[in-house]
């Protein structure tokens, strides 16, 4: 792993402390961008210390093919679930509401953005927690302005979480419009070497050898890796 992205993965998970890292104003840094080529790393040691260090982990997975269905209530709502189901005991908060939402006959049972908003807040507040935002370009459309509005809220009222987006590089303007110098950005960038390894690798493992002469494989070998771009990575608290 790249020394850099290391450096910022450390400062973005340090717990919040009254003389901790605070940029002017008095801002802590709460949120990392990264690629997806590093997400399963992140998110696998973090679930790895959840247990040990007493924190909190929820993560969701954008799908281009899966729009209709990724509604802001949609992610807000997969996020809270997976940290209720964590908890020994649910707050009070959130069995008032799901009991009030339940008692509704006209349609509108689920709950509204806003309050998934302060239930997040109020179930992060006895921990530190953890929220992994995975394939945040491929939230199209109208959902990422909300999807983003919201983590930002939520960040503001629960000094006790940190945010994890991966995405493509052009999403950081995106992510910088909302959370401005908050954010840390670093670039991860495969080698033509490493890329190349790679490819090779996939190449010997191939099914069906023959399907490909050797100058169809040279042309592989010689185009894609120049292709490759790099991604970014943005560590933050508010």
């Amino acid at each position: 792993m790249q020394p850099y992205f290391t450096k910022a993965i450390r400062e973005w998970e340090r717990p919040t402390s009254r003389k901790g890292d605070y940029l002017p104003g008095g801002k802590q840094r709460m949120v990392l961008l990264t690629s997806h080529d590093v997400s399963s790393l992140v998110i696998d040691t973090l679930c790895g210390q959840a247990s040990e260090k007493n924190i909190t982990v929820a993560c969701f997975y954008f799908d281009f093919a899966a729009q209709k269905e990724q509604s802001p209530t949609n992610v807000l709502g997969a996020l809270l679930k997976q940290l209720v189901s964590g908890l020994r005991e649910i707050p009070e908060v959130v069995v008032k509401l799901y009991h009030y939402r339940k008692s509704l006959t006209d349609g509108r049972r689920g709950p509204r953005l806003l309050e998934l908003v302060k239930m997040l807040q109020t179930v992060s507040s006895s921990q530190r927690t953890f929220l992994c935002v995975d394939a945040l370009d491929e939230c199209t459309g109208g959902c990422q302005p909300d999807v983003l509005c919201s983590l930002q809220m939520i960040l503001q009222g629960s000094p006790n979480i940190r945010l994890f987006l991966t995405g493509r590089a052009h999403i950081k303007g995106v992510v910088k419009r909302y959370f401005h110098e908050r954010v840390i950005f670093a670039c991860i960038s495969p080698s033509e070497g490493d890329i190349t390894r790679y490819l090779r690798a996939r190449l010997v493992e191939d099914t069906t050898p023959n399907a490909m002469d050797r100058s169809l494989e040279a042309e592989i070998l010689r185009i894609i890796p120049k292709t490759i771009s790099g991604m970014y990575v943005v560590a933050t608290r508010l």
